[in-house]
């Protein structure tokens, strides 16, 4: 079993205790074991932020942007071993995890792209003699907090931007997926970031959380993860100064109208609902579909599930992972029980897959569900699992009424031939996310991402957006004088 340490101050830190990572496809024997560093470690990780701010923020952003520059390039570099390390430790297969792994080194390059770049706008002055422009500047010190569902590009979809503009991080990984994280931190330090601008905190969340969230030179702080967790930070921040930054929970939906190519919408649905085995944010888990072509297309969805085969991320025939966790996958286990007793019908799969070589790992077959109303828990609650349940509507009308008859709204797809239906929906759905003939996952880096309603905070992800969150804008008006007449 490997034995990691973690990055502080510019120096790779261990303690003596330490947290044991698993492999989800067989939890018999932990597979690497990370610092469970204690409270006092996390002041000092916001120590070392705190001084480098003072001179990272002045660093020249073409020096920024070398650095980040070569961070991709050593990923690209060792994108076997870091794809190997995505697998093992989350589960899900190695071609998602090699994507995961190429995307981490493309937020890397975007935002080195950006750094290069004036973050200001030239502006018209009422005064005689005046120029007027704004500009933007980092705002320090900022918590970073990622999930284990997407364990390396989550902490490159946030750390890369924050780090272009100038700020200094402390970076929380998930407790369940330290590794990823920790390559990520490895390329950048290897790259040549200054000592102290980046700081990995490994440990247990619910030792820490007094210590890094109640730091006072905290200026904003940016998760993804459930919206009680979320939540209770946003209440935990209320009378402070913070910025807050939240990608939260989701119940995305598709559309299929009755116009619509059914077998590719069949193919896309599967793809959205069970890559990585469902634990995406953009995950569809509810499909909507026009009553003339609802027993068609659940027999083609159902056709199309069926087809998937479960296994071991590391096997290159595998097409549905384990789930992240033992809890996880009991977690699933249960919402589908209760599902059950709601009255859903179960299509197919419904239950865990623990025969053979599987009987260690955190397997749950592609599942799919019928017979549901709009108040069964299943259709209305976040399950983050290989489940999607189906329900038939009478028209488009009624298909966004039920897109939008839900707490969350990060993301929804509508499969249809109908420009003007494609257009209307991309109108009335009330989400952040619209797809159209394609995936509600998939979103690149230059794309600005995130929801409304209970799915997230105003500041967006992604793109030239999330700048809103990690810079101030200053307005600076300099008086320069009445032209003195030239002379002849």
């Amino acid at each position: 079993m490997r034995t990691l340490e973690t990055l502080s101050g510019g120096e790779w830190v261990t303690t003596g205790e330490w947290i044991d990572v698993h492999d989800p496809a067989d939890v018999r024997a932990p597979i690497a074991r990370v610092p469970a560093l204690p409270a006092k470690d996390v002041t000092r990780a916001y120590d070392h932020a705190e001084r480098a701010f003072a001179v990272w923020k002045r660093t020249s952003p073409f020096e920024r942007a070398r650095i980040l520059t070569d961070a991709a390039r050593l990923i690209r570099d060792r994108v076997e071993e870091i794809a190997a390390d995505v697998t093992a430790e989350n589960g899900k297969t190695l071609a998602e995890a090699t994507g995961e792994t190429l995307k981490a080194a493309d937020f890397l390059e975007y935002y080195a792209g950006l750094a290069r770049q004036g973050y200001g706008t030239l502006l018209h002055d009422v005064r005689p003699n005046h120029r007027t422009h704004t500009q933007r500047e980092p705002i320090g010190v900022i918590l970073v907090i990622s999930p284990w569902n997407d364990p390396l590009i989550t902490p490159a979809r946030k750390l890369a931007p924050l780090l272009a503009a100038g700020n200094t991080a402390v970076f929380k990984p998930a407790t369940e997926t330290p590794l990823s994280g920790l390559h990520f931190a490895r390329a950048l330090h290897d790259a040549g970031l200054p000592a102290g601008v980046l700081n990995v905190v490994t440990g247990r969340t619910s030792e820490l959380e007094e210590a890094l969230l109640d730091d006072p030179r905290i200026t904003g702080i940016t998760f993804t993860g459930s919206n009680a967790v979320g939540n209770r930070i946003r209440r935990r921040l209320a009378d402070r100064n913070v910025r807050f930054q939240g990608e939260l929970g989701g119940k995305n939906a598709s559309v299929v109208l009755k116009d619509a190519d059914l077998p590719t919408a069949a193919r896309a649905v599967v793809a959205a609902s069970f890559g990585q085995a469902g634990q995406r944010c953009t995950a569809t888990s509810r499909v909507i579909v026009e009553q003339p072509v609802y027993e068609e297309f659940t027999r083609l969805l159902v056709l199309e599930a069926e087809k998937l085969k479960v296994g071991p991320g590391s096997d290159p025939s595998t097409t549905l992972c384990p789930l992240s966790s033992p809890k996880q996958r009991d977690s699933v286990l249960a919402d589908l029980a209760k599902a059950v007793e709601q009255g859903a019908v179960v299509l197919t799969g419904g239950r865990a897959d623990t025969e053979g070589d599987h009987a260690h790992g955190c397997y749950v077959l592609p599942t799919v569900l019928a017979d549901v109303t709009p108040e069964t828990a299943i259709w209305r609650e976040e399950v983050f699992g290989p489940v999607v349940v189906v329900r038939a509507v009478d028209d488009f009308d009624a298909a966004v009424d039920a897109v939008n008859d839900s707490d969350f709204g990060l993301a929804a797809a509508v499969f249809t031939r109908d420009l003007g239906n494609a257009y209307r929906f991309a109108d009335e759905a009330e989400c952040g996310q619209i797809a159209v003939n394609t995936t509600t996952p998939g979103w690149d880096v230059h794309l600005p991402f995130g929801g409304f309603r209970d799915s997230g905070t105003a500041y967006k992800e992604q793109g030239e957006e999330v700048l809103r969150f990690s810079t101030r804008v200053k307005t600076v008006a300099i008086n320069i004088g009445a032209p003195e007449r030239a002379r002849g």
